[in-house]
C-alpha cells in the first residue's frame, strides 16, 4: 500500500520518489540560497552549487505533477500563470539595470512550462507538439534551455526504472566534472583540476531516485507563490541596500 501522503493511494505510477511536498521544499530553499547568494554574495560560489539542487528536483515534480494530474491543461494553465507573473519581479531582482534589454530573457517558470509541454507532447505521441517546444526552449532565451526536456524524459521514461534513471541522469552532469571551462570562478578546483557547479546538481539524485517518506503536508498554492515572492524580496532588498 502507498503510504506517502503527497500521492493518492493505489499502486505508484513510479519507482522513484513520490514524497514530492518534501522534495519541493528543499528546492525552493536551494532555489532561495542560489538567488541570493548570485545577487548578494556573487564572491562566495557555495551559494550557486547548493542551487544547483533545485531546477531537476522542479523537473522532477513536474514529471510526477503531469502523470497523476486529472487535467493537464489546468496544470499547464498555472505553470503559465505564475510564468507571466513572476517575469517582472524576476527582471527587477537580477537585472534591474536593463529591463527593456531582459523582457524576453525568461524565467524559471517558463522553461518548466515549455519542458513540461514538449513531454506531454511526447508522452500523448503529440509529435509536433514535442518538436514544437522543443525547438522553443533550444533557440529562445530560456533558463537551463532544454536541459530541463532532457531530464523530464529520463524521468518519464525511467519511472519504473530507477536504476538505469539514475545512471541517464548522473551522465547528463558528468561533463560538468570534466570539461569545465577554465577560470570560471565558481568552479571548484582540486588539484588543479577544474569541476563544473553545474555538478552540484548531482546532489539531487539521491532525493529523486531514492524513497523518502516525511509525511510532510504544504499547500500546493504556496510552492507556486513561493516564487514569485522570494523574486519581490531580493529586488526589495536590491533597491534598499543599494545593489
Amino acid at each position: 500500500m502507498n503510504t506517502n501522503t503527497n500521492i493518492s493511494p493505489g499502486k505508484p505510477l513510479l519507482d522513484t520518489n513520490l514524497d514530492t511536498n518534501f522534495l519541493k521544499l528543499i528546492a525552493i530553499i536551494s532555489m532561495l540560497i542560489d538567488h541570493m547568494g548570485g545577487v548578494f554574495f556573487p564572491e562566495y560560489p557555495v551559494f550557486r552549487w547548493f542551487g544547483r539542487l533545485a531546477f531537476p528536483i522542479f523537473c522532477y515534480c513536474m514529471t510526477v505533477g503531469m502523470l497523476y494530474t486529472k487535467n493537464i491543461r489546468r496544470y499547464l494553465g498555472r505553470l503559465g500563470l505564475f510564468a507571466v507573473i513572476s517575469q517582472p519581479f524576476w527582471i527587477l531582482a537580477f537585472n534591474p539595470q536593463d529591463i527593456l534589454g531582459n523582457l524576453t530573457n525568461w524565467n524559471i517558470f517558463f522553461t518548466l512550462f515549455i519542458s513540461l509541454l514538449s513531454v506531454w507532447g511526447f508522452k500523448e505521441k503529440k509529435w509536433w507538439l514535442f518538436i514544437l517546444a522543443f525547438l522553443v526552449i533550444a533557440l529562445w532565451n530560456f533558463d537551463y534551455s532544454y536541459t530541463g526536456i532532457i531530464l523530464m524524459l529520463i524521468f518519464y521514461l525511467c519511472r519504473r526504472k530507477p536504476v538505469l534513471g539514475a545512471c541517464l541522469y548522473a551522465l547528463t552532469y558528468l561533463p560538468a566534472l570534466f570539461m569545465a571551462s577554465p577560470g570560471d570562478p565558481l568552479n571548484l578546483v582540486l588539484g588543479g583540476h577544474n569541476i563544473g557547479f553545474e555538478a552540484g546538481a548531482l546532489f539531487a539524485l539521491p532525493l529523486i531516485f531514492l524513497h523518502t517518506n516525511t509525511s510532510l503536508k504544504i499547500p500546493k498554492w504556496f510552492f507556486y507563490a513561493f516564487y514569485p515572492a522570494h523574486l519581490g524580496l531580493i529586488a526589495l532588498l536590491r533597491y534598499l541596500l543599494g545593489f
